[in-house]
């Protein structure tokens, strides 16, 4: 990763979060546990899906992805975090905060998809149920996934080389606990209205859309609920409220950081907080707790022990059923 000639900053200080040695040491038992409760919970629900027959359906098919970016997500930034608590200086080099900026905005772009996926699996399966079958059949759900990828790293490529070629020759301190955009981009040693314009243009632009047609499809999804059942919304909200906690906890740290680019303030860095902990330890929470799915796949392993046969997602996704009280 070749740097400017006029780039002299081989490192950066990551200011993190100031507190007393009894706070420091609460902290780092919290999102310690957290973080453990973030991997056991989302790869729990990866191989629960992977493993058991009867979840081969798109909705977890996209599930069990979104556990699987949820622990990419937070493992990008919650070890160090960490690990940095305790220290006085908490440093990270040039290369590694480029790697933790690109690889939070891979992840961050591909869990926008999966969302707008399940939204749109939960829409065809309320206001479409006939059609659930043929729409949302094998190849448009790895094609969901695919795109995701694709759309992440387009994204996260696009913003990583302007960023790379910027000259940091002063200041290298950083307000919060991980790299970001924004607080990068002001650390250069040039003019950064243009380039601010930029990550607002991109990343706000690309976060607006996603959470519009996240929006969009529920706002279907209640009128149709609404529709069929005289007029009665509650059913709609208890389908739809896992979907809606999650979207609302993940999109709005990303809007407030990116279509309100460069705060002043550090209120940012709690913000996004629930992105990299919270949001990942509440999605297995809310989708085995909530689900009956989940619950009788737990209880049918618990009785078969350790032996579950593996079956190949090349076969037809089991949509005998289509429950909609479940999310």
């Amino acid at each position: 990763m070749d740097r400017p000639n006029d780039s002299v900053v081989s490192e950066f200080v990551l200011l993190g979060f100031f507190s007393s040695w009894e706070t420091t040491l609460f902290l780092m038992l919290i999102f310690s546990l957290l973080y453990l409760g973030i991997i056991l919970g989302n790869l729990f629900i990866l191989f629960l899906v992977i493993l058991d027959s009867h979840l081969h359906s798109p909705m977890y098919f996209l599930l069990a992805n979104l556990s699987l970016i949820d622990v990419g997500l937070s493992s990008t930034t919650v070890p160090k975090m960490i690990t940095d608590l305790p220290n006085k200086y908490k440093i990270i080099s040039f290369k590694s905060c480029m790697t933790q900026i690109c690889f939070i905005h891979i992840m961050g772009g591909v869990e926008m998809v999966l969302l707008i996926a399940m939204a749109f699996d939960r829409y065809t399966a309320i206001c479409k149920p006939l059609h659930y079958s043929n729409i949302m059949n094998p190849k448009i759900c790895i094609s969901f996934v695919i795109t995701g990828w694709v759309a992440g790293v387009i994204h996260a490529l696009s913003q990583f080389a302007f960023i790379i070629n910027l000259p940091f020759c002063g200041p290298n301190k950083i307000d919060s606990f991980y790299c970001d955009l924004p607080r990068i981009i002001k650390l250069a040693c040039t003019d950064g209205a243009k380039f601010e314009f930029i990550v607002a243009a991109k990343s706000g632009f690309m976060t607006l859309g996603a959470f519009f047609l996240l929006i969009l499809s529920y706002i279907f999804i209640l009128v149709t609920v609404w529709k069929c059942s005289s007029g009665d919304l509650s059913k709609a909200f208890v389908i739809l409220s896992a979907h809606i906690t999650v979207g609302v906890l993940f999109f709005t740290p990303c809007m407030f950081l990116y279509v309100w680019p460069f705060p002043r303030s550090s209120v940012d860095k709690y913000l996004f907080i629930v992105d990299f902990v919270i949001t990942p330890i509440l999605n297995p929470s809310i989708y085995t707790l909530r689900n009956k799915d989940i619950k009788v796949a737990i209880k049918r392993l618990n009785k078969e022990g350790h032996y579950v046969r593996f079956c190949d997602y090349s076969c037809v996704w089991n949509s005998k059923t289509i429950h909609l009280s479940v999310l």
